[in-house]
């Protein structure tokens, strides 16, 4: 690995050393399967094969918020999928997501089965599967979408960027870590601003804006990502973010939805995966009180 001021790019781009740093055994520059692996299938229609990372809590949150309202065709199974272990890469997830990232979705209740990957395709999909948390009105519409995509496209700026350099890089190197911590701050500084015009992302109402949103900005105020990224950052700072922040934290669906597919964190907030409804109320109620 060369990271000297001098370093200069071959002409042609080629790996031939080992990733370091996080997921080191699984990086590498082509797409597609490494290994046969079906996924399993559950009895329920939505089959959800994900991890407990901040783009697969965007789903488990929606899917709880709806069946908080009622919606027993949200129920669904949770797969874990283990990143680490390199499972995104088995035949069948690669089916699911050619993309090889978590969550992936598929959706069985109707006739053919539905995939659904990359995780604003996944909110949309479910928003206007069960008519909830996407406002029809032209201009509302409009004002979530936009915020969707925003998180959709600042997201690799606070994970690839600023996570990787400042937590998992095994090289420091301050022109990368600036870099991206500028640009966290900035994007944080554009939703505190938001925030202090509107109660939620979108608009008045909780939307998949939020959803969205709240697992990577939410986690970032919190300090749940990164390490000690929070005081790097000086979260605190956003007063408004974190007023939304603690907004969220405080619906039950939240609270499930963060536990599903988890791996870290404290044992009462974990729980690996979901299969049931009714046994996983009975498993989260004591945890939920704990937390």
């Amino acid at each position: 690995m060369t990271d000297t001021a001098d370093y200069t790019p071959p002409t042609v781009w080629t790996w031939n050393k080992p990733s370091g740093g996080r997921f080191a055994n699984i990086n590498r520059p082509i797409s597609g399967s490494t290994h046969e692996k079906e996924l399993p299938v559950g009895r329920h229609p939505l089959q959800l094969y994900s991890l407990g990372t901040p783009n697969g809590v965007k789903v488990t949150i929606m899917l709880e918020e709806l069946l908080a309202l009622g919606h027993k065709g949200a129920e669904y199974d949770a797969w874990l999928i283990k990143i680490g272990d390199g499972d995104q890469f088995g035949s069948g997830f690669v089916a699911a997501n050619p993309n090889s990232k978590i969550p992936a979705m598929v959706d069985r209740s109707g006739p053919t089965p539905i995939r659904v990957f990359e995780t604003g395709a996944i909110l949309m999909h479910l928003a206007e599967k069960f008519g909830e948390f996407l406002p029809t009105e032209a201009g509302a519409r409009a004002e979530c979408l936009s915020w969707l995509f925003w998180q959709m496209g600042s997201a690799p700026y606070l994970g690839g960027g600023f996570g990787h350099f400042y937590a998992y890089a095994p090289t420091k190197i301050e022109y990368a870590i600036d870099r991206f911590a500028m640009e966290a701050k900035r994007l944080l500084d554009v939703l505190d601003k938001r925030l202090a015009e509107s109660e939620y992302v979108a608009g008045p109402d909780y939307t998949i804006a939020d959803m969205a949103c709240f697992p990577w900005y939410g986690g970032l105020a919190k300090g749940w990502l990164y390490g000690d990224a929070a005081t790097f950052l000086s979260v605190q700072d956003y007063k408004n973010v974190q007023r939304w922040a603690d907004a969220l934290l405080a619906r039950p669906a939240v609270k499930r939805g963060r536990m599903v597919n988890r791996l870290q964190g404290e044992p009462s907030s974990q729980l690996h995966e979901r299969h049931d409804a009714s046994d996983f109320e009975t498993k989260t109620q004591d945890k939920l009180a704990a937390n």
